[in-house]
């Protein structure tokens, strides 16, 4: 444990911004895991929908901080593949 009152504020700071980032980091996965569910389904009507839902979330991450700029497009990039593979 910290003596210091700085980094006591900084600890508590940073257990605030953990959860806040693990709650962003499983809102886009599970959209991501929703929309693949659909692709496996061959659902395109759906798939379309969770997509637009999923990019969402992962442009909010990356507008927050929680994952970086070009993470967020390569996730987007091979969803959009999957949905345009999708017959």
């Amino acid at each position: 444990m910290p003596n210091i009152k700085s980094a006591e504020k900084r600890m508590r700071s940073s257990e605030t911004r953990r959860k806040q980032n693990q709650i962003t980091k499983t809102e886009y996965k599970s959209a991501v895991k929703a929309f693949e569910a659909k692709i496996e389904e061959n659902n395109k009507k759906e798939a379309e929908e969770l997509m637009n839902k999923a990019v969402k979330k992962i442009d909010k991450a990356v507008k927050k901080g929680t994952i970086k700029l070009n993470s967020g497009s390569r996730k987007k990039s091979s969803m959009a593949k999957k949905l345009n593979n999708l017959k």
